[in-house]
């Protein structure tokens, strides 16, 4: 077993819209909701709690979801347990201005890091995460995948986004860089900025053959910096999420070389000569709610965090279906 990874916004988001919902036995993830594009990814003992009840009504959501802020307060979202002897970092957060980090394409910061999942997985446990990316555990991601704290997170902004680190301070450490690419959120961070690697990501920081001594370290200073993305031979690609109607569209972005995140996206419908701007949903997932029957095929423009715009015409065709992907044309050079 790995550490015990905890995501609170799930539990959140179920207790609020979903006084009565119960969890699926069929369903591998757990996943419920109201709103078909957001998925429920539930690995810590508390979501399963949550998810393995009904709620009979939506004052009981409430009451339950004052215990589970509450325990989240008390013993925190991210890892804990397993053999590992986490300890909390008082003021994590606390007087840091985060726009102005040295460790943003350039300079080397520090952080602190963690693992979950299995020893060489890719962290959840099913191969996803909060920014919405399908089979991290494949190319190009390769199980080289990191939960970050809100200043890399950004509210999901900063999902696709890489990042070289390094560690050096324990003994079983290379201090060899390796790159990671934000897929999921940590929501209990242990240090300003805390990378929560999947197992495989943790094991590659290793000296060779002493990456189990690495793992069992558990929580390690680590430096990190921001780098452009590469994903040779790739498009920008775009998943339909499941549930986009006639009215309502939602959208994966991924794949994206340079920047690696999104911070704005807009739709063109077809012959209509206007962008329309999408709004996040959650993750690197972003939707547009249509007072009409949408027409398509639909044209998308991305803008990265450095504002570099990209036009993907016509890439979502006229016979369009839900929980499809679809490859451009385009990319960032």
């Amino acid at each position: 077993m790995g550490v015990m990874h905890y995501c609170s916004s799930s539990v959140l988001y179920l207790l609020i819209n979903s006084p009565t919902h119960q969890a699926s036995p069929a369903s591998s993830s757990g996943s419920v909701s109201s709103d078909p594009s957001i998925p429920f990814h539930f690995s810590s003992k508390v979501a399963r709690t949550v998810m393995g009840r009904s709620l009979s009504s939506r004052l009981g959501a409430v009451l339950l979801l004052v215990a589970v802020v509450s325990l989240l307060a008390a013993h925190g979202c991210s890892a804990a347990g397993d053999g590992h002897s986490h300890k909390k970092s008082g003021g994590a957060g606390e007087g840091v201005n985060y726009n102005t980090s040295d460790a943003f394409f350039g300079g080397w910061g520090n952080a602190r890091a963690t693992w979950y999942g299995h020893p060489n997985g890719a962290g959840p446990d099913d191969n996803g995460g909060a920014c919405g990316f399908k089979n991290v555990n494949k190319y190009p991601f390769m199980a080289m995948t990191s939960c970050g704290n809100q200043p890399l997170f950004k509210d999901g902004k900063g999902c696709g986004s890489c990042y070289k680190i390094k560690c050096s301070r324990h003994p079983a450490c290379s201090g060899r860089t390796e790159t990671v690419v934000i897929t999921d959120m940590n929501y209990y961070p242990v240090a300003p900025y805390h990378f929560d690697l999947s197992g495989t990501a943790f094991g590659k920081l290793a000296k060779p053959g002493r990456n189990d001594e690495l793992r069992r370290a558990g929580i390690i200073d680590i430096q990190f910096t921001r780098v452009p993305c590469e994903f040779p031979g790739l498009k920008v690609g775009f998943h339909v999420e499941e549930g986009s109607s006639q009215v309502y569209f939602a959208v994966l972005i991924e794949n994206e070389n340079g920047d690696g995140d999104v911070v704005q996206v807009d739709l063109m419908e077809s012959r209509s000569g206007r962008w329309t701007p999408m709004h996040e949903s959650w993750g690197s997932v972003w939707r547009l709610d249509s007072n009409h029957r949408l027409r398509a095929p639909f044209s998308i423009r991305i803008r990265s965090d450095s504002g570099k715009t990209l036009v993907a015409r016509d890439v979502i065709p006229a016979n369009w279906r839900p929980n499809t992907f679809y490859r451009s044309f385009v990319q960032y050079s």
